[in-house]
């Protein structure tokens, strides 16, 4: 696998995880299960999409708490057509399934 800085890395974790989001309603239980990711690194990746532009929010389906999805509110600068085309490089670089 290529060798990339930390910062590329988290950079495409957030384009590959705003993607996942806009594509279908996830949760972090979700998003756990289609990415095989710790739950503190979405957490984090989704807290900083403000970082890139994506302005994300989360809709409440429930009484409970964490009882929603997450939804994209804004893509910003960010072109989903050119994530969608990357898709499968950014998920054998961030080693998902």
């Amino acid at each position: 696998m290529e060798n990339v800085s930390k910062q590329h890395k988290a950079f495409l974790r957030k384009l590959y995880l705003a993607y996942l989001i806009g594509s279908e309603q996830h949760n972090l239980l979700s998003l756990q299960q289609v990415t095989g990711m710790p739950r503190r690194t979405l957490q984090d990746a989704i807290a900083a999409f403000g970082d890139i532009g994506i302005v994300v929010s989360f809709v409440q389906s429930g009484v409970r708490n964490n009882a929603g999805y997450y939804h994209i509110d804004d893509w910003g600068p960010i072109n989903n057509d050119w994530i969608a085309s990357r898709l499968s490089y950014m998920s054998s670089l961030l080693a998902t399934p």
